[in-house]
């Protein structure tokens, strides 16, 4: 078991040098341990961000020069939108979003509680809350993250037959770097997903899918081959 907890680290999942929320993670095992301190965490960076550099058309939000943001875009503070990224058509940023440079949030995709590491793309009607999605990370149109248990129980994540408790009343998907998901997936509560693995479209998913696989439906998950 110790083994596969390791799997599911910070230092496992993400490359850090590739968020500007690289901060946040500091002192912390899991990532699923800084999902109620991304508010105070936005608020405190974007106060650092240089003005040559940002705007900051209201309180709490900073977005990037560089970014492009559609006109019919919905921007609820706190939240940082990066260099080059590009928010589309009719999205909706709830508030506590920091959307890393690159990314791509698309037409009706509803973000809330995340972090999107630099050139995630969440680009067609997906729903993203109490989420971290890693570096170039992509959820296929109509995919979603499932963040609240329907029994309104704390959410635990299940990996091989153990639960390791996370404390979270919500809690939606960890994505560690390169993860693929599949067009009208579901990522239930607690999910975490190695990096470079690739989830088929129309999946289910729950607890732990390991680094380098690909998930075929639960219960059938293969190891990727070398390239």
């Amino acid at each position: 078991m110790d083994n596969i907890i390791s799997e599911m680290t910070i230092s496992r999942l993400f490359n850090l040098d590739e968020t500007i929320a690289s901060g946040i993670f500091d002192g912390v095992t899991y990532p699923w341990e800084v999902l109620p301190k991304i508010k105070d965490y936005i608020i405190e960076l974007g106060n650092t961000l240089p003005t040559e550099e940002y705007d900051h058309p209201s309180e709490n939000i900073w977005i990037a020069k560089s970014a492009s943001v559609a006109p019919t875009a919905y921007i609820n503070g706190p939240c940082i939108i990066g260099r080059n990224a590009e928010v589309r058509h009719c999205a909706f940023i709830r508030g506590n979003a920091i959307v890393g440079e690159g990314a791509v949030v698309g037409n009706s995709t509803e973000l809330k509680n995340v972090i999107l590491f630099n050139k995630v793309q969440v680009p067609h009607y997906n729903y993203v809350g109490d989420s971290i999605l890693g570096f170039k990370s992509h959820m296929g149109a109509g995919s979603i993250t499932s963040n609240v248990k329907s029994d309104k129980t704390l959410v635990e994540v299940k990996c091989n037959g153990n639960v390791i408790p996370t404390g979270l009343k919500k809690m939606g998907a960890v994505l560690g770097d390169n993860v693929e998901v599949g067009c009208g997936s579901i990522l239930n509560p607690g999910t975490v997903i190695g990096c470079d693995t690739n989830i088929y479209p129309l999946s289910s998913v729950r607890g732990y899918v390991a680094a380098g696989s690909i998930y075929k439906k639960q219960g059938e998950v293969v190891t990727k081959e070398p390239r």
